[in-house]
């Protein structure tokens, strides 16, 4: 005796109903060949539609037995009973269950889409055309007649074969002539030897099929054939393979992301508003983060541009224990000679001493403060000043004694009307005559006290025609490059102390400045850091909650997406990538905000300049993505979770 193709045996279906249990189905025995076009009869309440479902693989049974070609059910898992509903069975709803946002030819194609057929868009048009909508595939569901997109889900239900084609009161929303249309195909369709069960409380519609099966309280009251009907032989279309339920799940994976990925296309095009204010969180944290990097790494740089220009791998040497030392005015060791010695050990550049003091500034009438410093020619490279005009003076000045002096733009300008040219004028510090040969250029740096007026002139003339003395105020030593400054420090540190006798000295290493800046940046980052996680946590939570009402928004797609074949895994995968795209969407116009603020300050000519990383920029899409997959977990793992009963229930 053949195995009948699908079977019921003793089956009960009960729902709890508060203390209660509602049992919907009693002891149900069934049985329906292949080729069959059957029946289910029964008033509102009587338990056709849950037997259906039943059927359909989208409801379990809570006892008895239900097989499919002699194979039970009952123990298979949640994507193995997609793969049947995806490979053998095609549903037609009452209400038809298009998916509102795609075409007629994009709503047949989705079985296909979790089947990882790649055909799928000819054998589409082809189904839609046979069905006599080559007009319409392009047209939404609102734009189709009620008959139209009824022959739309039955395009549908055929995509993957349908062997078996189940129709819940498929003529139910359809006018007279619509419906007779609709049955008419489902007859054509059972000619060619598919399964066809339609669920309806119209016997009218009922007469249609070959047998009638009248199910009333739960229980089956009748079952005979249909008055006038000549039961014929079908020819199967093809054997319900159970044996490969469950396989291949990579197979046609490619095709069903790319599918996935384009749906959630169209879902977030759909809800535009929505989807722009669900990622503003995201995009508001990714620039403000990539932008505060970039006014810290500007910052960082333009201080260290100011500490280099001043000199960063200089040390300087002063008499005494450390700023402040009231005894360092007595101590008169450190003098020229040590420089000398200095400038000979093979970690040093240059070495100037430095003797200063503060004097009127004369030139005609005009008469001004300053200070006077007396270094060595190598003074300027160390510390990094620019000449503007003129020359600076040089070794044989300083051998000379020579009464030479550079002065800075701030002196120019106060000792020199607008047009004098200050070369070669002669100008009084204090009682002492000096001739101007050099003027630097202006300076800005901070840490240099730009409103200050400098003279420089030979250290040697400074200690004998204006302080009258043989001592030193300090020593600029520069390191030679790719030299340790600490090795350096130490090894100034030993030989003055050995030329010394005793320490009695300090030195002031200005990298010491550097390191500081820098550690002050790097708790800056920390801090910024902090707050970038806040604020792209913050958006996370927004991208959440806006994904959870989503998925309730949505509840009856993912009923029909199940439906027709879509696994827990697509169903999950569709709603990650959305999250995963709305926050890297998010992202890129965060990156691009960033962006554009940089470029409107340098347009504005603001002297700060915003520096950005490319790393912060990978790293701020890498975090999007994560925040994406984070916080879109769990509303992707709820919309798969979803009962499909329930779900397809949901108005």
């Amino acid at each position: 005796m053949a195995v009948p193709l699908l079977e019921v045996r003793n089956l009960r279906r009960e729902f709890p109903a508060g203390d209660q249990t509602v049992v919907v189905l009693k002891g149900v025995d069934l049985a329906i060949e292949a080729g069959e076009m059957a029946a289910i009869v029964g008033a509102s309440g009587s338990g056709k539609s849950t037997l259906m479902n039943i059927l359909g693989c989208l409801d379990r049974p809570s006892s008895g037995t239900y097989r499919v070609a002699g194979r039970e059910t009952g123990a298979l898992d949640p994507d193995a009973l997609a793969a049947l509903r995806r490979e053998h069975f095609g549903f037609i709803f009452q209400r038809y269950h298009l998916l509102s946002d795609l075409s007629a030819l994009d709503n047949v194609e989705v079985p296909a889409v979790y089947a990882g057929r790649g055909d799928r868009r000819a054998r589409a048009q082809a189904l839609l055309g046979r069905l006599g909508l080559s007009a319409r595939m392009d047209h939404r569901p609102g734009q189709l007649s009620g008959g139209q997109q009824q022959r739309v889900s039955i395009a549908r239900a055929l995509m993957n074969g349908g062997a078996v084609i189940l129709a819940d009161e498929p003529t139910g929303a359809l006018d007279r002539h619509s419906g007779e249309e609709v049955m008419r195909i489902l007859q054509e369709l059972n000619a060619e030897g598919h399964t066809v069960i339609i669920v309806t409380h119209d016997m009218g519609v009922a007469q249609h099929a070959q047998r009638i099966i009248e199910i009333s309280d739960g229980e089956i009251v009748s079952d005979q054939p249909a008055a006038g009907s000549a039961v014929a032989v079908r020819t199967r279309i093809g054997a319900v393979a159970i044996e490969a339920v469950g396989a291949g799940w990579l197979a046609g994976f490619p095709r069903r992301f790319a599918a996935a990925f384009r749906m959630a296309l169209i879902a977030m095009n759909a809800h535009r508003l929505r989807t722009f204010l669900t990622m503003l969180g995201i995009v508001i944290g990714i620039a403000a983060v990539i932008s505060v990097v970039a006014l810290g790494a500007g910052s960082r740089e333009r201080v260290l541009a100011e500490i280099n220009a001043i000199g960063t791998n200089t040390i300087e040497i002063y008499p005494g224990r450390d700023f402040g030392d009231e005894r360092a005015a007595m101590i008169q060791t450190l003098t020229a000679s040590d420089a000398e010695i200095l400038s000979q050990q093979p970690y040093v550049d240059s070495v100037s001493p430095v003797v200063s003091k503060s004097a009127s500034l004369r030139y005609g009438n005009a008469s001004v403060s300053g200070t006077i410093n007396g270094v060595s020619e190598r003074f300027f490279q160390a510390r990094g000043l620019r000449l503007a005009e003129g020359k600076l003076f040089d070794a044989a000045g300083v051998r000379a004694l020579a009464q030479d002096v550079v002065i800075d733009a701030n002196t120019r300008a106060r000792l020199f009307k607008p047009g004098i040219d200050p070369i070669g004028k002669v100008i009084f510090l204090g009682d002492v005559p000096a001739r101007v040969i050099g003027v630097t250029a202006k300076r800005t740096n901070v840490f240099e006290g730009g409103q200050n007026l400098e003279v420089w002139m030979p250290y040697s003339s400074a200690l004998r025609r204006l302080v009258g003395q043989s001592h030193l105020q300090s020593i600029v030593v520069r390191l030679a490059d790719s030299v340790s400054d600490a090795a350096a420090e130490s090894g100034i540190v030993h030989v003055l102390t050995q030329r010394h006798g005793s320490k009695d000295f300090f030195t002031f290493n200005a990298s010491s400045f550097k390191r500081a800046i820098d550690n002050t940046s790097a708790t800056l980052n920390l801090l910024i850091s902090a707050i970038a996680v806040i604020s792209l946590m913050v958006g996370g939570i927004g991208v959440m909650n806006i994904m959870l009402v989503s998925v309730t928004e949505r509840t009856r797609e993912i009923g029909v997406r199940v439906a027709i074949g879509a696994r827990r895994s697509d169903i999950l995968q569709q709603f990650l990538i959305e999250a995963v795209l709305i926050c890297l969407i998010g992202g890129f116009l965060g990156i691009g905000g960033a962006l554009a603020v940089g470029a409107v300050m340098d347009v504005l000519g603001s002297d700060f300049k915003m520096i950005f990383s490319g790393s912060s920029m990978v790293l701020a899409s890498a975090s999007a993505t994560l925040i994406g997959l984070t916080f879109g977990f769990l509303p992707a793992r709820n919309a798969a979770r979803l009962d499909p009963v329930e779900a397809l229930a949901r108005e």
